[in-house]
Order: C-alpha cells, then structure tokens, then sequence
C-alpha cells in the first residue's frame, strides 16, 4: 500500500520537473527572441566586448542595470523617458555580451563605461542606477565627477555609514542556482522571497547568458563598498543625487538608505510607502522627478 503510495509521489514529482523543464525551454527560446528586438550593438573596447541599447535624443542618462540584468533590464528601467532623452544601456560586466576587465571591480566597469562613451562621444551623462548597479554608479561619480550631471539610485545598494566590523563577502544567490531551470523552478517562490510576481523569471531569462555577471555581483560588486570603505568617501561628492527607495523592499535595505541618505551633500531623498524592490505602481511619480532632476541640470 505504502509502495504504491510513494511511487505516485515520485511518478507525479518526475512529472511536474518534466513538464517545467519543457516550459523552461520554451521560456529561454522566447527570451532570446525578446533580447533580438533590442536591437543591441557590441563595441569593441580595449579589454575586450561591450553590448548596449542606444536609444533616443536629447540629454544622456547612462542606466547602470542590478543583478540578474543587461542591456534588457538596463533599457527596460528608462523605457518612460525613452521619447525624452537618450538612453545608453549597456550590459554590465558578465551580463549578455559584455566581457570582464581585470578584476570586475566597480571601479573597473566605471573605467569601462568611460571608455564606452568616449567612443560614443559622449561628454557627460546623468547616471540612472538600480540595486546592485548602484555600487558601480557610485563609484563612477566619485572616480569621474567632471563626467556626471547627476545620480539617480533606483532601491539601490547603498554605503555604510561606518566601516562595517565584518560583512557578506559573498552577497548573492550561490553559483549552483544560477541557470535557466533552477530559476524558473524557484519563481513561484519570488512573491515571498523578493517581493516580486513570478513572472519576473521571465525578464531574467536567459540565466545561463547572465550567470557570469550574477556571480560577478555577488563576490565583488555587492560586498565592495563594505570591503572598500574607505575608497567611498560620499561625503566629497560633487555631484548632485536623487534616490527613490520603498520601505517594502525585500532585497534592498530601506533602513540602510535612511542612514546613508545623510552621507550626501546634495541629496533629495523620495520615500514610497510601498512598490517593492521595483518601484511597482509609482512610475508617474518617478517619471516626473527624473524629468524634473535632468531638466534642472541640463545645461
């Protein structure tokens, strides 16, 4: 009796990861189709290959994407300003085309991104950030301020206020769930986990294209303004920041961005009640402030 029992069990769980295989599958073969109607370009840099999205006219906001990103999710962040100003959406370090230089360090994608708008022409831009981006973002606007307009940080990593007596040297999800099928078989758990609909998974798709900048993220972007405190001197900004942050942010500390917003000298600091770790639900609001923000530094 028992036998029969656990054998339906088993028969019904190898059904249910047959079946999700398959629809993984069609899910990756659909993302590939979905990423070729960015119609993305590749640069040629001097360590190696850069993808990005160049879209629009007008004033230049640089996107800087978070973890499981790329020149999608990068473009996707500023698709309400796209018919405003000019979108440059690169993928970042490991992410959908784009190579590693030396170390991956948000200085040296910073170093990168120079380098891609020196070959664009591209003088100065206002830095548009999320989550993890927002460590490379940072960095690019202390190392470069002559190159910044502006900062804008979506729910983003944020500095500590005090060197950190220890932290997460490795802040991410392990390399083994890093694939196409983990994922989407953990997507049904996104809602309690990240905040975010299960149908998330498929703006991440596909994970095996991205899994190289995830980990990137995860050992050095993620832990760098902890591990590198005293290379982030926010005080000595000098260039004007707006930052937008939900309190139900289940993946970005709402209570870290509190502390640091004080950390910079020219800062105007939008809270939201609610929206999640993507700013659901406000995107009027946001479109206005960032309009108001470039506008006002635009010459």
């Amino acid at each position: 009796m028992w036998s029969y029992i656990v054998g339906g069990v088993f028969l019904a769980l190898a059904m249910y990861f047959i079946v999700q295989g398959i629809r993984c599958g069609v899910a990756v073969r659909e993302s590939k189709n979905r990423l070729a109607a960015y119609n993305a370009q590749t640069a040629a840099l001097s360590y190696g290959d850069i993808t990005y999205v160049d879209s629009g006219e007008g004033e230049v906001i640089l996107s800087v994407h978070g973890i499981f990103g790329g020149y999608d999710q990068a473009y996707d962040t500023c698709k309400d300003f796209c018919s405003d100003y000019r979108i440059i959406a690169p993928s970042r370090f490991g992410y959908l085309g784009s190579d590693v230089f030396g170390d991956g360090t948000p200085a040296r994608q910073a170093v990168a991104y120079v380098e891609l708008l020196d070959k664009l022409g591209i003088d100065k831009v206002h830095l548009l950030a999320t989550s993890a981006g927002g460590s490379v973002a940072i960095r690019f606007a202390l190392d470069y301020p002559q190159r910044t307009k502006g900062l804008i940080l979506y729910c983003s990593a944020m500095p500590p206020v005090e060197k950190p007596k220890e932290y997460a040297e490795y802040a991410g999800p392990p390399p083994f769930l890093c694939n196409d099928y983990a994922m989407f078989l953990l997507s049904p758990m996104f809602e309690p986990i990240m905040g975010m609909e299960p149908s998330t998974i498929y703006s991440m798709l596909p994970v095996n294209d991205r899994k190289d900048g995830v980990i990137l993220d995860a050992s050095v972007t993620n832990p760098d303004m902890a591990r590198n405190f005293g290379d982030y001197p926010i005080e000595d900004f000098q260039v004007p920041t707006l930052i937008f942050h939900a309190k139900d942010d289940k993946l970005a500390s709402y209570a870290d961005t509190e502390r640091a917003v004080s950390r910079f000298p020219n800062c105007t600091f939008i809270s939201f009640e609610s929206g999640g770790h993507l700013l659901t639900g406000h995107g009027e609001e946001i479109k206005k402030a960032v309009s108001d923000f470039v506008e006002n530094r635009s010459h």
